[in-house]
């Protein structure tokens, strides 16, 4: 995977994530790109706002994608680590590579994902990693609530 495309893949899950912080919400956002390079969903985690248990930034930017024929040469972008919720999705649809924006303040299912045959682009962006660092800090308990502590 291009260096350069990952990063402005990359910025699309960062608006996102920035639009949930800016409603009160988790700050994670995700992208799903086609094996063409073509935008098909975008979201940020929306559990606060919906009140869904379930409304992770993966999810959000998949249901946001419509139905596809495939998942296979697509790839989900995300700002952090995907969870195991989130990994499972990625599996169970086929998704065929996964860039994540930081895995430092939470280290989810990409290794795993990997084991099973997921291209995986761990980039460990600074801004990403300051932004839930700052999050973390701000509401724990939020923070604890969403990763299931």
């Amino acid at each position: 995977m291009d260096q350069t495309q990952a990063q402005q893949w990359l910025a699309t899950a960062v608006e996102e994530a920035r639009a949930g912080l800016a409603e009160g919400g988790i700050p994670i956002g995700a992208a799903l790109y086609g094996a063409d390079g073509a935008l098909l969903g975008r979201g940020h985690n929306l559990r606060v706002q919906d009140g869904d248990p379930s409304m992770h930034a993966e999810t959000s930017a998949f249901r946001n994608a419509g139905r596809q024929r495939s998942y296979r040469g697509t790839t989900m972008v995300t700002t952090l680590s995907p969870c195991w919720y989130c990994s499972g999705l990625v599996r169970q649809f086929g998704i065929s590579r996964v860039i994540v924006g930081e895995a430092q303040t939470f280290h989810g299912g990409h290794d795993w994902l990997a084991e099973h045959g997921v291209e995986i682009v761990v980039l460990d962006d600074a801004g990403c990693v300051a932004m839930m660092k700052d999050f973390i800090a701000a509401k724990p308990e939020l923070w604890n609530e969403d990763i299931g502590e």
